[in-house]
């Protein structure tokens, strides 16, 4: 636990993950097995979905989605498929869809929210839009509600890359859930920790079991003896130890992180709770300083991070805002990866279209950054935040 300044991430372990870290040691049993089994059932649980299949990160857990539902047989998203993503999110948002030949069109989001701006998302659907990728950027969710109303009664596949907005709500039910599947990250700077690893839920039987393929080298050695890829497996297990039957990868996670966690989604309640309590003292910081602008709550965010974003009035500069943070050793990043479609590997290697203008992506790109939040109270380092925000806007 820092005491000085504000990191980016801590830890949150505690004797129980390595304790766990040592049972799995003493069994010798190291990859992926009944830890990891154990893990799926308890995050299945805790999100309120039927499955969860666990991988080696949350980029793998996007990977797998995307290639999963090319195999499914009702909801397929074929080559050449547009899909509509928000401007601003993680790298690995785009590459599975770019890797499965999907066609990309960036909507702008909005600038309170970070999120996808409603307008700008109902304007951009077409009958050619076969699924939409909803990213709950910093914890924050998405207006469900809403975007449930724009898809209407069309035959549109709703998607979720929730690995920054594990433990968020919207209208009572965790973000991660409202899609055909979502994503989640269990790398170290996120809600929970698993050394590396990701997850996906999904209430749909087919495409669990076609994750439960293609996370294996497309084999049938880890589906159920009924399944909705084969139908009914032999019960020779030599025969089925090495029978492929879709195009698969190995994104299998290790014993450690599935018994990290175990312990670590018993934490989560604690863990968003106390980075909830910490957002209520960040915005009355951040309430003295009318040129900043913080993410504007949807539902219950659990708070990946703090934004800050500097309005057209302001007279500081992000480079002096981020000088001030550094001096007070407040650790800064951009805004995730800040509007994507500006990036050389999109203009030169990605097929993609820009709805509009992406006026406000471009302005969080130029003038947002975010620091870290925690499971720990952060009076302190707020009280290092505000001295630096003083700093640098009163001189």
């Amino acid at each position: 636990m820092t005491t000085v300044g504000l990191a980016l991430a801590t830890s949150s372990w505690d004797d129980k993950e390595y304790a766990a870290i040592d049972r799995v040691i003493r069994s010798g049993m190291f990859t992926m097995g009944a830890e990891v089994a154990q893990f799926e059932r308890d995050f299945a649980e805790a999100m309120g979905a039927r499955h969860a299949v666990m991988v080696n990160s949350g980029s793998s857990a996007n990977l797998l989605i995307v290639a999963a539902l090319r195999y499914h047989s009702s909801n397929p998203i074929p080559v050449g498929a547009e899909i509509i993503v928000p401007a601003v999110s993680w790298s690995t948002t785009y590459y599975p869809l770019h890797q499965y030949g999907l066609r990309q069109k960036f909507v702008d989001i909005d600038r309170a929210t970070l999120n996808y701006d409603l307008a700008a998302l109902a304007d951009a659907i077409t009958d050619e839009t076969r699924a939409i990728m909803v990213v709950n950027l910093l914890g924050n969710p998405n207006d469900f509600e809403k975007i449930k109303e724009i898809i209407g009664a069309r035959d549109i596949i709703l998607i979720e890359d929730n690995c920054e907005s594990l433990g968020a709500r919207f209208d009572g039910r965790l973000a991660g859930t409202f899609g055909i599947a979502g994503s989640y990250s269990a790398f170290f700077s996120h809600h929970i920790s698993t050394m590396e690893g990701g997850l996906v839920t999904t209430d749909d039987e087919e495409l669990y079991h076609i994750m439960l393929s293609v996370r294996a080298h497309g084999w049938t050695r880890n589906l159920p003896k009924t399944n909705l890829v084969t139908g009914t497996k032999s019960d020779d297990a030599f025969e089925e130890s090495f029978r492929f039957v879709l195009p698969g990868y190995n994104l299998r996670p290790l014993e450690m992180s599935g018994a990290l966690g175990q312990e670590q989604i018993r934490k989560l309640g604690m863990i968003v709770s106390e980075r909830r309590r910490n957002a209520v003292i960040f915005r009355e910081v951040l309430s003295n300083f009318s040129a900043l602008q913080a993410q504007a709550e949807i539902g219950e965010s659990s708070w990946f991070g703090f934004s800050m974003v500097l309005d057209e009035t302001s007279s500081v500069s992000r480079e002096q805002l981020v000088a001030a943070l550094v001096a007070e050793k407040i650790e800064t990043r951009p805004i995730v990866a800040g509007n994507f479609a500006k990036n050389e590997v999109v203009r030169k290697h990605m097929e993609h279209e820009i709805h509009g203008e992406l006026t406000n992506a471009d302005h969080i790109d130029r003038n947002g950054l975010f620091i870290g939040n925690h499971h720990f109270p952060l009076e302190e380092q707020f009280e290092c935040l505000h001295r630096a925000l003083r700093r640098v806007f009163n001189g």
